[in-house]
């Protein structure tokens, strides 16, 4: 019984219906707003870039102003005057000393606070591993004398000062002065002549300068032993001043290493013949100054290792344009030229590059895209800011300089870059909670959602009138049930769409049960009714017409699923028939049928129309039956007959309530009733099937009813073809 049943049972695949836009602006918000989250995150970190990239910009400008002053205040000073003017001289080892040009003019060497003062602050001073220091340098005018100056100091202990006469200066403190130059080696010894102390200074004296005839300055035999006819250098001039304070230990003991100042000027032959010769121009500072080399050694008693030595190795070396370069910020520029000479000629100085640290390509091509606030833009090209620049002029004893300066943007993108690299990594982090976040709520809240909406849609869809039945064979949400909000709501669907299905499955069961038990009815009625056919078989027989409807009755109960599709299949024949003469006759008989107070008013010819008498019978046995229903007890129906050339029309009249006028024309349609009327006797309900059977069986006999309201009642007229 089961398997005969289960093709009756199945139920049609589930139609899924397209959803409008509107059904997802739901998921598009919150898509949307993710993805807005994430442009707003990148647009923010654009604008962020663009404004640091501004900030830096005008720090970078206020930092180039600072630096430009810097670097002016230092060429000013004394000590970068000195280092512009032996420029030449930069990358060259400190030892052995190269005179260098001064600012000055000449150096005040009777002096010691007044050389010192002049040597530091020129930064002339060659320092030495051990703390001593020396100075050579020759003075920027060539008329106050052609004259080397050796300034410094080192450590000694207490001087022995030369005796007057004494040729053996082997006991005694001396310096020894080596000259190389132009292809000549000159030789100076200056011991040291006590003279009696002068203020705070205990300790002082001369350095008395010979010409020094020995092979070489080793200490060998005869180098410190001067000839009895030789005579003090008449030019050379020097002085030596000791200090009380030892250098290890505070106050004065006794055979300490105490600071002790030399300061010589050493005459140098060919400068003077140079300034004197009226014939040749005098060209200072000399061209080979730089190929010039010093030596300068301090003795002490006996024979042991020189006091101080300036080819000591280790020896820092004297300002040089160095210290200008670091004041310089990374890619800036300053050329230096002096006024009347060739841009060849100009000395440019960079500032060092500083490695910043790995950047990203694309980032830094990004912020150089960035523009800059005020800067001029071209179209198709990105934005060319336009660098720092300055000009100024110094003014030295030898001298005026054209001073440029020249910034460099590009180190500020890159520093920047720098930056923005380490935070590109925050900003990735963000983006990637962001997509988190958004695969989270697309997989575990959207992709269900929209799941849930697409088949509570197919539900709304498969239900609605002009689809065949409510289809939800395969409807499942079960396998959207959790234990959140959402999974509630698909469990508690999911729970009502099971007991959906199983009461449709009972409602199809139940339907097909009774389709077979009309079946079974009908066939039962069939037999005893084609015996009353067999009995009242003449056409004459009042009987045949009735049994002939009982078995049209039957065969809508047998042959069809419902009465809907037997009527619209039931064949009604196309006969002639006297519709004045069937009027008078429904009137006479009405009694009959229970509807009492029937009147006909109608003409006395004949009117031929094309219609069935027993077909017609049943319209207005049914239109007759819904008057006396609704017309008030003891007042008249009314059946008038109006006949043209064409057609003829029956109109059934009674008083009473009106029809709505939104129901005149649903009355005819199969189940449409008035629920305010009361049921038939016998009856539960109103059926609103006897005027769908007359508007049916009219349609066949190829005419029309319409009802319409009057004034105290209700009229439906009947139309047919009339024949002749």
């Amino acid at each position: 019984m089961k398997r005969l049943l289960r093709p009756a049972l199945e139920i049609p695949r589930l139609e899924m219906p397209r959803l409008g836009l509107p059904a997802f602006r739901l998921r598009i918000l919150v898509r949307g707003v993710f993805v807005l989250l994430a442009v707003a995150t990148l647009a923010l970190s654009v604008v962020l870039l663009k404004e640091e990239k501004e900030r830096a910009w005008q720090s970078y400008q206020h930092g180039f102003e600072r630096s430009q002053a810097e670097v002016m205040a230092r060429l000013r000073h004394p000590s970068g005057q000195l280092a512009l003017l032996n420029a030449h001289l930069q990358g060259q080892a400190a030892t052995p000393l190269a005179p260098l040009l001064l600012p000055y003019s000449a150096i005040d060497f009777d002096d010691q606070n007044k050389a010192q003062q002049a040597v530091e602050m020129a930064g002339c001073s060659v320092a030495y591993p051990d703390g001593a220091t020396a100075c050579a340098a020759i003075g920027n005018n060539p008329y106050a004398g052609g004259f080397i100056y050796l300034v410094g100091s080192f450590y000694a202990g207490e001087l022995v000062p030369r005796e007057r006469g004494v040729l053996d200066l082997a006991g005694v403190h001396r310096a020894r002065i080596t000259l190389d130059m132009r292809g000549s080696t000159y030789r100076w010894v200056a011991p040291f002549e006590a003279l009696p102390p002068q203020g705070s200074i205990q300790t002082r004296g001369r350095l008395t300068g010979f010409v020094d005839h020995s092979n070489g300055s080793d200490g060998s035999e005869g180098a410190d032993l001067l000839d009895a006819r030789a005579r003090p250098v008449r030019d050379f001039r020097g002085w030596l001043w000791q200090n009380n304070l030892c250098r290890d230990l505070a106050g004065t003991q006794p055979g300490c290493q105490r600071r002790t100042f030399y300061s010589v000027r050493l005459p140098v032959e060919l400068f003077r013949e140079a300034l004197f010769n009226h014939k040749q121009r005098v060209v200072w500072p000399p061209e080979d100054l730089g190929s010039m080399r010093l030596r300068v050694e301090m003795l002490g008693p006996g024979s042991a290792p020189a006091l101080f030595d300036s080819n000591t190795p280790g020896a820092q070396p004297a300002a040089s344009l160095a210290e200008v370069v670091r004041s310089l910020l990374p890619g800036e520029k300053v050329q230096i030229r002096k006024l009347g000479s060739s841009e060849q000629e100009a000395l440019t100085l960079r500032g060092s590059a500083v490695e910043a640290g790995p950047s990203a390509p694309w980032l830094l091509r990004l912020i150089s895209w960035l523009p800059l606030d005020g800067t001029l833009t071209h179209p198709g090209r990105r934005p060319q800011p336009k660098a720092p620049a300055g000009l100024d002029m110094l003014d030295t004893p030898v001298g005026n300089y054209a001073v440029t300066f020249t910034g460099d943007l590009r180190g500020v993108e890159q520093n920047l870059a720098v930056v923005a690299t380490r935070m590109s990594w925050y900003l990735g982090a963000m983006l990637a909670a962001i997509g988190l976040a958004w695969l989270v709520v697309e997989v575990g809240l959207l992709r269900r959602v929209t799941a849930l909406t697409r088949r509570a849609a197919a539900v709304s869809y498969t239900v609605q009138d002009g689809h065949v039945g409510p289809r939800l064979g395969d409807l499942e949400v079960s396998d959207l049930r959790g234990s959140d909000e959402l999974g509630i709501l698909a469990g508690g669907l999911a729970d009502l769409l099971q007991r959906v299905k199983d009461d449709l499955a009972r409602e199809r069961l139940r339907a097909q049960q009774e389709r077979d038990m009309w079946h079974a009815v009908g066939h039962e009625i069939m037999s005893p009714l084609q015996s009353l056919m067999v009995l009242h078989g003449g056409a004459d027989d009042p009987g045949h017409r009735y049994v002939q409807r009982m078995q049209q009755a039957v065969h809508v109960l047998y042959g069809t699923a419902s009465p809907a599709e037997a009527l619209q299949a039931a064949d009604v024949p196309q006969g002639r028939l006297d519709l004045g003469a069937f009027l008078r006759h429904v009137a006479d008989n009405a009694h009959f049928a229970g509807i009492a107070n029937v009147v006909y008013q109608g003409g006395a010819g004949p009117v031929i129309v094309r219609a069935d008498e027993f077909a017609l019978e049943d319209v207005v046995t049914h239109i007759l039956g819904n008057a006396d229903r609704y017309r008030p007890a003891g007042s008249p129906i009314t059946l008038t007959l109006a006949a043209s050339e064409s057609t003829a029309s029956a109109t059934l009249h009674n008083q009473g309530s009106t029809i709505e006028e939104e129901l005149l024309e649903r009355i005819f349609e199969l189940g449409v009733s008035d629920p305010g009327q009361p049921a038939p006797p016998g009856e539960s309900e109103h059926r609103g099937q006897g005027l769908f059977v007359a508007k049916t069986y009219m349609a066949k006999m190829g005419g029309t009813v319409n009802a319409r309201n009057t004034e105290g009642g209700v009229a439906f007229t009947l139309t047919f073809q009339r024949l002749g």
